[in-house]
């Protein structure tokens, strides 16, 4: 039996599961938003789980615990350069590392989310509420959080520990 991966490069595999997932994630974060919008009216809290799971319908023109109100225009270009900086780096770059990659998929998904709302709707549609973090925030926003978590992790702790073995290798030679 024969695979596609045998006759595919690796980079090439990478990409393929990279815009899966983003696709995935995307799809995930707009239909969650949409039945948001469609079932809670603005400001409406719904409990989910006591104590702990809110969802509440709020419309962010701002960033993160709602800074720069009504910047929409720097976030748009801001976000629009932030994929393009990470599909640059994932093209051109050799960076194969699945932390990396799935940290990268993980923003770059995040930040198509929130650009599409931006672009579309005028601010980014937030919803989720939890007791212990004060400001409400949406799936693409976890995204970004996520990936930018295990995108310090990768710098951090892997990066280095890859190239040196990448020269310890060739040094082999």
């Amino acid at each position: 039996m024969w695979y596609a991966a045998d006759f595919l490069s690796e980079k090439v595999v990478n990409v393929m599961f990279i815009s899966f997932f983003i696709i995935i994630l995307v799809a995930t974060d707009q239909i969650l938003k949409y039945a948001v919008t469609t079932n809670l009216r603005y400001a409406e809290d719904v409990t989910i789980i006591p104590n702990l799971l809110d969802i509440t319908y709020v419309e962010n023109r701002g960033a993160a615990f709602g800074i720069f109100q009504n910047q929409r225009w720097f976030f748009i270009i801001f976000a629009a350069l932030m994929i393009a900086f990470f599909i640059y780096l994932i093209k051109y770059k050799n960076l194969n590392d699945k932390m990396f990659l799935t940290a990268a998929a993980l923003i770059i998904s995040g930040g198509l989310g929130n650009l599409i709302d931006r672009l579309f709707l005028g601010y980014v549609v937030d919803y989720i509420k939890l007791s212990f973090f004060s400001p409400i925030c949406n799936f693409a926003d976890y995204c970004i959080t996520a990936g930018t978590i295990l995108l310090v992790i990768y710098v951090l702790f892997f990066s280095n520990t890859i190239k040196s073995e990448k020269k310890v290798s060739k040094s082999d030679e």
